[in-house]
């Protein structure tokens, strides 16, 4: 597993809708992803957002400050399966959103099994419950993910300070 290459990276963001609001994680998550959106667009990264069963579990949270991003209904649980999911040729992944355990799990297994570097920040994924989060985590890892965090995931694709790209990103962080 490399670092995260900003020529080679997709941010992915899973189901961070309405109908999960009530999760404690949520705040954070959410947050979370929020910064790992804004920094691929300073960053010049494509990202792709899933909203599983919008209809019933609304659609992705203001929180998110989308705007351009493409957002890919779906009814199955990975990302990755769902109609008009395309990495367009990236070889990683930054993968974040709810939850850990099903959706991003099953996402992450999925891309792994196409050969794509999967990295998982701990902080910008969440489960309704602790227990199914830890396990999630837990079988992304024994499975080849890398588990990292927002900022260490920021920070690689960065690659050095001094630039309009750090500052802007660093002002995310701090």
């Amino acid at each position: 597993m490399s670092l995260l290459s900003r020529q080679d990276c997709t941010v992915v963001i899973v189901d961070v809708q309405e109908g999960f609001r009530s999760y404690d994680c949520f705040a954070d998550v959410a947050g979370a992803c929020a910064k790992a959106i804004e920094a691929a667009r300073i960053l010049e990264l494509p990202v792709i957002v899933s909203e599983q069963y919008p209809r019933g579990l609304g659609h992705s949270v203001p929180e998110l400050g989308l705007q351009e991003e493409p957002r890919i209904e779906k009814t199955v649980f990975s990302a990755a399966r769902a109609d008009g999911f395309d990495l367009g040729g990236s070889k990683q992944a930054l993968v974040c959103g709810i939850e850990a355990h099903v959706c991003v799990s099953q996402t992450v297994h999925d891309l792994l099994a196409e050969g794509v570097e999967a990295h998982v920040p701990a902080d910008g994924v969440g489960s309704r419950h602790e227990l199914d989060y830890r396990y999630g985590l837990a079988r992304m890892q024994n499975a080849g993910a890398a588990i990292t965090t927002i900022e260490a995931a920021l920070f690689e694709l960065l690659e050095h300070a001094g630039t309009p790209e750090f500052k802007a990103v660093q002002k995310l962080i701090i």
